[in-house]
């Protein structure tokens, strides 16, 4: 009985948390995910390298202090968000399409993405480019898998047990 009990009180402590955390991104503290007009996603234009046996192009990170302001300011001034130097720790630029994937150091790659999203969505992102570096995972499927994890959190989990299976 007392075992029953901690499981609903813990159901019940993680679905407020939830609703608080997308009720806080819909209010305008962070985006919960990025904005298909200002960061649709760019792959890869002037490669350092080819990986995979797909022979993807790869960019080495390379985003300048200056360009990851401006990318919190354009998401700001558009929609709001607070997003200022007081909790800017609790960010990290995070590059749509994933470097691993092909994806570019472009601006329209790249969105300011809060921790309590980067908790959920990262651990697709070294499954998926694993399983692309062992050639059982194509480019444009791991691409439309972390766009779908990153639009919808509820699909994450299914995404991992399909892509683990691979």
């Amino acid at each position: 009985m007392k075992a029953s009990v901690k499981h609903v009180l813990a159901a019940l402590v993680l679905s407020f948390s939830f609703i608080q955390f997308s009720q806080a991104g819909q209010q305008g503290s962070y985006p919960l995910m990025p904005d298909p007009t200002l960061t649709p996603g760019q792959l890869c234009q002037f490669a350092t390298r080819i990986r995979y046996p797909e022979r993807i192009k790869y960019c080495e990170r390379d985003v300048d202090p200056e360009t990851k302001w401006h990318v919190i300011k354009v998401y700001v001034s558009k929609f709001g968000y607070n997003i200022n130097s007081g909790n800017r720790m609790s960010f990290k630029i995070d590059h749509y399409i994933p470097l691993c994937m092909g994806g570019s150091n472009d601006i329209s790659n790249l969105w300011p993405q809060h921790e309590r999203v980067y908790q959920q969505t990262d651990p697709m992102e070294p499954l998926l480019c694993e399983k692309m570096s062992m050639g059982r995972l194509k480019q444009a499927e791991a691409i439309a898998l972390i766009k779908k994890g990153k639009s919808d959190f509820s699909q994450i989990k299914g995404i991992l047990a399909y892509v683990s299976r691979l």
